[in-house]
């Protein structure tokens, strides 16, 4: 039952970024900013393997990661704005949110205040929560998108260009070739074990609490 759910997420991923283009990049961006495990390291790499097969821009490609990013943090803001940490702890269980990412992005803005969203935005894990204290503390928003687009930017291109980096080495290097029938496979078993991590901790983490 988990090998097939974990098996739809991967063809689900896959078949957004490839018949979506760019906006595919930017709607599964924005699903992941938006608290929903799909995370980015699946995401971007997988843009960045296109990028080696002359499907993609590397750059256009970060650019689309990254509004997606704004697109998503909209609902961690407007959750906060709203409704609070109550609402946040009653619903976050339903997409794998825990009390403890809660807490380490309430802490992480509190000691840096409005500029925590940049920084964060470049952090595992507290990139994806840095919205909600912002909207708790009515972070105004245009200073909210600039900080969320220009820390989001760098981590989307980093990942993008690693999964580029490897993507190339399936074109150019025969013993990697010969080591699997395709690159596709390869990156389907990848993304499947990536988000089988992902959910694992997650869940546990909730268990914790």
């Amino acid at each position: 039952m988990i090998e097939k759910i974990l098996g739809i997420l991967a063809t689900f991923t896959i078949g957004v970024i490839s018949s979506g283009g760019y906006l595919g990049i930017a709607l599964l961006m924005a699903i992941e900013s938006a608290c929903i495990p799909l995370p980015s390291e699946i995401i971007m790499p997988f843009a960045g393997y296109l990028v080696s097969t002359g499907h993609f821009n590397l750059y256009l490609a970060a650019t689309a990661g990254a509004i997606g990013c704004n697109l998503g943090s909209i609902v961690g803001y407007e959750i906060g704005k709203r409704g609070g940490r109550p609402v946040a702890e009653r619903w976050g269980r339903y997409v794998l949110v825990g009390p403890g990412e809660l807490d380490a992005a309430d802490r992480f803005f509190a000691r840096f205040g409005n500029i925590a969203v940049l920084i964060g935005r470049l952090l595992p894990v507290i990139r994806s929560f840095i919205a909600f204290p912002a909207g708790v503390a009515r972070m105004p928003l245009i200073p909210f998108h600039i900080y969320t687009f220009i820390g989001s930017w760098p981590w989307c291109f980093g990942l993008a260009y690693l999964g580029m980096v490897l993507g190339d080495k399936w074109n150019s290097d025969p013993r990697v070739k010969a080591a699997f029938h395709s690159a596709d496979v390869v990156i389907a078993v990848v993304l499947v074990a990536a988000i089988g991590f992902y959910v694992w901790h997650r869940v546990r983490g909730l268990k914790r609490h």
